[in-house]
């Protein structure tokens, strides 16, 4: 890097800082649950976390898992279309599928993942996405990968919902995209 990069870089920092944007990062020695412990042995509440049901620790789950690695091993090596889909993978599935009342039902690795693969995959010019203003960012960025028409309507708001649809009403298809828990 050049110095006139780094001055740049480090400018920028201090200026964050100074803003009080500069995040800092909490460095944990507990499990991720509502309760949480620094490594400065500080006791948090952590209202961040996407464990909504407080299943990432759970004994039987943590069984389960630890039983996975000793079977399966850590990771997968590479993507399912490169390397294969693994039984385990495959058994999930169709258990979801069975449980969803489904034909089929497909794994990602992340949320993210889902929402970039659904809208792009789905949806063309000719179809209309209507999608709440605040929606995750990661359905927002699905939905800013895929061609079709893109509209957002105010948070809990039917009538603005309304209007949008009213906009969107030559689109061969049209979706309403709202998150929750």
């Amino acid at each position: 890097m050049t110095s006139t990069l780094l001055k740049q870089i480090s400018t920028q920092l201090e200026d964050l800082q100074q803003e009080g944007f500069f995040k800092t990062e909490h460095v944990l020695s507990s499990p991720q649950q509502a309760s949480v412990k620094t490594q400065e042995n500080r006791e948090l509440l952590n209202f961040c976390a996407n464990n909504y049901l407080g299943l990432s620790n759970h004994p039987q789950l943590v069984k389960e898992a630890s039983n996975a690695l000793e079977r399966y091993g850590f990771g997968m090596s590479s993507v399912r279309f490169i390397c294969g889909t693994q039984t385990v993978h495959k058994q999930l599935e169709t258990r979801l599928s069975d449980f969803l009342g489904m034909e089929e039902t497909i794994l990602y690795s992340s949320c993210f993942d889902a929402n970039a693969g659904l809208f792009e995959t789905l949806f063309g010019e000719e179809d209309a996405v209507i999608s709440d203003s605040l929606n995750h960012a990661s359905i927002i960025d699905g939905i800013r990968l895929c061609k079709a028409q893109r509209f957002r309507y105010k948070n809990n708001d039917l009538v603005d919902l309304e209007a949008k649809l009213q906009q969107a009403s030559i689109a061969r298809h049209r979706l309403i995209v709202t998150d929750g828990v």
